[in-house]
């Protein structure tokens, strides 16, 4: 981050351009957190094998694809921060509304992994199915979150920094939709991954 001290026109008091930024990064930070309880949670209960049976562990193929979906979701906003920084505004704009769209796309197919894995396993089978909805239902409302925040940068009529506004929206919105993606390369790696190691 490459902050910058302006003045405020109003009050001759120095703005930081960047606590935006830092704000979003504290949210991040705590937030992480929150998974990686989470993540031990997870950990502490599948100790205990007899309120934890994996008759059939959940289906890779779809959680691999939700994970490309989000990777290229990734990659979309950060092409979308390159070509703000370039001044085309336009091409910024687009790719932040593709990132919804793909963000919306992972939803479709979270619904429909939930679907099949009614089928056999319910948050009240036992303590695995319990922690699997959890982890997966909060970083459902992560992406949501994350969705809502990208639809209202969307229709910002400005990205780029001004005097009385030195924040950087975009950014503080891709940050965010990072952290989400990275998590579910968590989620993939210990509730998808682990079970059949």
């Amino acid at each position: 981050m490459n902050g910058a001290i302006i003045p405020d026109p109003k009050l001759g008091l120095p703005l930081e351009t960047e606590r935006g930024s830092y704000a979003i990064l504290l949210t991040i930070l705590t937030e992480a957190f929150l998974f990686i309880v989470l993540f031990a949670s997870y950990f502490m209960l599948g100790n205990n094998k007899d309120r934890w049976r994996i008759d059939r562990p959940p289906q890779l193929s779809l959680a691999l694809i939700m994970l490309g979906v989000l990777l290229v979701s990734s990659l979309v906003i950060y092409w979308g921060e390159k070509q703000l920084q370039q001044g085309r505004y336009k091409n910024a704009r687009v790719a932040l509304g593709i990132t919804v769209l793909i963000g919306l796309v992972f939803m479709v197919l979270q619904g429909f992994e939930y679907h099949d894995h009614w089928k056999h396993l319910t948050p009240f089978t036992d303590s695995y199915g319990s922690i699997f909805y959890t982890i997966t239902s909060f970083h459902a409302a992560h992406l949501i979150v994350g969705i809502l925040m990208l639809i209202y940068i969307l229709f910002l009529r400005r990205y780029e920094p001004v005097d009385r506004a030195p924040y950087r929206p975009y950014h503080v919105g891709a940050l965010y939709w990072h952290f989400v993606d990275i998590v579910w390369i968590f989620v993939v790696a210990i509730l998808y991954l682990g079970p059949r190691l």
